[in-house]
């Protein structure tokens, strides 16, 4: 399998204070856990383009573009300046450039796989997305990138299934509500709950398999999940491209969350999304980074999540 890993340097650069967890850190923990397990010089890296806006527009308000746009602080001298659009949602004085990048590398990653220049991507971005709502940045989140590149691909290249997998700890609440009874995208996740952002327990829609989980929930009950709710869902859509939206933080050492998944439970979910890319489109697959706090952990878990993508032993 070829893959490609998208991203940018402006997305280092968008960060919300020292004591934030959603920091550039995370990114160099990736990078620096590629190079230890020596896969880097196996694995394509391509400079993510930053986003038009017209794509960002299929899925956010007019208002809530703005809203990011207008209020990004200016770039000073005397230490940085945060403005917060909620109380852990900030824009420092390059957050608007990152967030462009960001959907950016979603919508680039969907263009080359489709194009048939790689089979899948692994986009290691910041700010994530999938709390981003329609009308609002929030939870970390400025702009819904899984969103944004699932539209632009029904809209730019006439797809008709898409699927949406999720498996951050946090329910995708901005992702499930730009998708809510759209038939041609499926969205199946899996979230603790009760807990933040305190939604998706009910059913939103047919095209919503969402499963609440209690805290502490283990790996072996989140395969036995995938197997019982995901996999015939996902089979019955038969999607032409899969986005993953792979949050991280159900890892057991991720202080956000109280989930026990290892490393070896996040690849062998990847390699059930695989197999459903392979059977129906094609091994399309296109990966966007959310949660994931534990730095360790997080570099460990992309490399497991790679090596299924890129076929490496």
């Amino acid at each position: 399998m070829t893959t490609a890993i998208y991203s940018h340097p402006d997305c280092k650069l968008h960060e919300m204070g020292s004591w934030h967890p959603e920091s550039p850190a995370r990114l160099q923990a990736i990078e620096d856990q590629l190079i230890a397990s020596r896969i880097d010089s196996l694995i394509e890296c391509r400079e993510a383009p930053a986003a038009d806006l017209a794509a960002i527009a299929r899925v956010h308000s007019t208002e809530a573009i703005a809203r990011v746009h207008d209020n990004v602080p200016p770039l000073t001298g005397g230490g940085p300046e945060y403005y917060p659009l909620d109380g852990d949602t900030l824009l420092n004085a390059h957050s608007w450039n990152a967030a462009l990048r960001a959907a950016g590398a979603a919508i680039a990653a969907t263009d080359a796989v489709i194009a048939g220049e790689i089979d899948n991507a692994f986009c290691a971005i910041r700010p994530p997305g999938h709390h981003a709502r329609p009308s609002e940045a929030m939870g970390f989140c400025l702009f819904g990138n899984v969103a944004i590149a699932a539209r632009h691909a029904i809209e730019a290249h006439g797809l008709q299934r898409v699927a949406i997998v999720d498996f951050d700890v946090h329910h995708g609440n901005g992702t499930e509500e730009s998708f809510i009874d759209e038939p041609r995208v499926l969205m199946v996740s899996f979230f603790q709950h009760p807990f933040y952002p305190y939604s998706g327990a009910q059913r939103a829609g047919a095209n919503m398999v969402n499963v609440p989980v209690p805290a502490y929930t283990k790996g072996d009950e989140v395969r036995q999940l995938v197997l019982e709710k995901w996999l015939p869902a996902l089979h019955a859509h038969k999607p032409e491209i899969i986005f993953i939206s792979a949050g991280f933080d159900a890892h057991r050492e991720d202080d956000l969350g109280q989930m026990g998944l290892v490393e070896s439970d996040y690849a062998w979910i990847t390699q059930q999304i695989k197999q459903v890319a392979l059977e129906h489109a094609k091994g399309r697959i296109v990966s966007c980074l959310e949660g994931g706090y534990n730095l360790s952990a997080l570099g460990r878990s992309v490399v497991a999540h790679l090596k299924v993508l890129a076929d490496i032993d």
